[in-house]
């Protein structure tokens, strides 16, 4: 699933990002509003963690207009704030859900995997020429042969299926994958994208598959 937590504790938001990531989940995070709502825009997601407090467009608006404009992603909002007017006033604007901070964050993710759960339909498999990745399952296979994956070598092949022919550099795979408060230096993600390709060619796969575009960063290739 593709999980999108506008906040702007950049503290907060990392652990709960971590705890999404090592479920399997793909996870951005913006600290505030507006350019939150742009990143919405312009990808889909699955689930948006949202705080009412925000620069630029607070969590109240952002619901507002998410709703309004036709969008049915479940919505998740933080704040501190616990009155119940504050809470109707959360619900009101289109939220699905609603937690005060502070939070317990096993409690925090058995809600997010129900509002997940609730959802209409499962996510759509991601495909890509005989490989196949369902975000629901957690399920990898190519040409019908399991590929068993680590959490994070999970994540980078999800993030590549999902954004076809884009490439990313390093740096940009390190702030999609890890927190800001413990992250490795640019050599894990070489070390990352070489186990990746040893298990998807141990089962059939191109060695490049995905591939270096020199002085760029990686991608996965187009299919011919």
């Amino acid at each position: 699933m593709k999980i999108l937590i506008v906040d702007d504790d950049d503290r907060l938001s990392a652990v709960i990002a971590e705890a999404l990531r090592e479920a399997h989940h793909t996870v951005e995070t913006e600290v505030d509003g507006k350019s939150g709502w742009e990143l919405f825009e312009a990808s889909p997601y699955d689930l948006v963690v949202l705080d009412v407090l925000l620069p630029g467009l607070d969590g109240v608006r952002f619901c507002q207009q998410l709703r309004s404009r036709g969008y049915e992603t479940p919505v998740l909002m933080l704040t501190s704030r616990d009155t119940s007017q504050d809470k109707v006033l959360g619900l009101d604007s289109g939220a699905d859900d609603y937690v005060v901070k502070p939070f317990d964050l096993p409690e925090l993710m058995a809600r997010i995997r129900a509002m997940l759960r609730r959802g209409t339909s499962a996510p759509p498999v991601l495909q890509w020429g005989p490989m196949q990745l369902d975000p629901s399952s957690c399920d990898v296979t190519y040409s019908g042969h399991p590929v068993k994956l680590t959490p994070k070598e999970f994540s980078l092949l999800e993030l590549f299926l999902r954004n076809a022919q884009q490439v990313f550099s390093r740096s940009a795979i390190l702030d999609r994958l890890w927190t800001f408060e413990d992250p490795p230096n640019e050599d894990a993600v070489k070390a990352l994208i070489k186990r990746l390709r040893q298990k998807l060619v141990r089962v059939g796969a191109a060695p490049d598959a995905i591939e270096t575009v020199y002085g760029l960063g990686y991608r996965l290739k187009s299919q011919a």
